[in-house]
């Protein structure tokens, strides 16, 4: 019997990841907590894969698990997850490749992020355990942090472009990422769990939010525009002019072959 869970053959197309696919991601990672209690959530995922794809040279998975899972993790014992993985990964890659004019549009990034907060708002107060409020992330704190990650373990790739004008378009766009990994200050002023919700999100965080987006775009573009750095190429420094010639002749090489 097929099993409706297990990865499809190569040549299905894909389906965009649906609210069960994410389920399954949250259970899978839960899984993996129980091993290693520094595993992230999902939302940190979603943003370290965004930045893995604004990158500007591709980090190859062998690189990149050990950094978000540790040295322990396993890609083939974990296929399902790893063909999730993809999935999304593409879906990231087109929407950030299309020429949105708004947010709005159904082909835009849409992060999978949660308003934690506000789900445990909308709680009954018997209902939320111990849960304390203040330990919770902010709205998209945890993306932006998995976003930053990237950032910080591939320094070189990151690293700010000679041309100033594309610099300040690196600083800006970093910038506007953290300032999501930030608590929101702001008035609490909507709920983005639940419209008749407690306000969880202030009306600030859910302009960084959107800025934070166009920043990803920027850095998509930017690094695509650049490609890969390309280290100068260092010549083997020959010999010098009263050194004995490489040719054997015995005599100086300013007076035999550099002559």
């Amino acid at each position: 019997m097929h099993d409706p869970a297990a990865p499809t053959p190569a040549n299905t197309p894909d389906k965009p990841l649906d609210a069960d696919d994410f389920d399954w991601l949250d259970a899978e990672l839960d899984m993996l907590r129980e091993q290693d209690p520094y595993t992230p959530d999902w939302e940190f995922c979603e943003g370290f894969m965004a930045a893995l794809v604004c990158t500007r040279r591709p980090v190859p998975p062998e690189e990149y698990w050990p950094v978000l899972f540790g040295e322990d993790f396993r890609p083939m014992e974990h296929m399902e997850f790893v063909w999730r993985w993809r999935r999304r990964w593409r879906e990231v890659e087109q929407a950030l490749d299309a020429p949105v004019e708004q947010l709005q549009d159904e082909r835009a990034y849409n992060p999978e992020v949660l308003d934690t907060l506000g789900a445990l708002l909308a709680l009954p107060e018997a209902e939320r355990g111990e849960a304390s409020l203040d330990d919770l992330p902010a709205f998209a704190q945890s993306w932006a942090e998995g976003f930053l990650e990237v950032v910080r373990a591939w320094p070189d790739d990151w690293a700010p472009p000679r041309d100033k004008e594309q610099s300040a378009i690196r600083a800006e766009s970093l910038s506007a990422v953290e300032l999501l990994a930030a608590a929101d200050t702001g008035q609490p002023a909507l709920n983005l769990h639940t419209e008749d919700g407690p306000a969880s999100v202030s009306e600030q965080r859910l302009e960084d939010f959107h800025a934070a987006i166009w920043a990803v775009y920027d850095l998509r573009s930017l690094w695509k525009s650049l490609g890969p750095r390309i280290d100068p190429v260092r010549k083997e420094a020959g010999p010098g002019r009263n050194d004995p010639c490489p040719c054997g002749s015995g005599k100086k090489h300013k007076k035999c072959c550099g002559a």
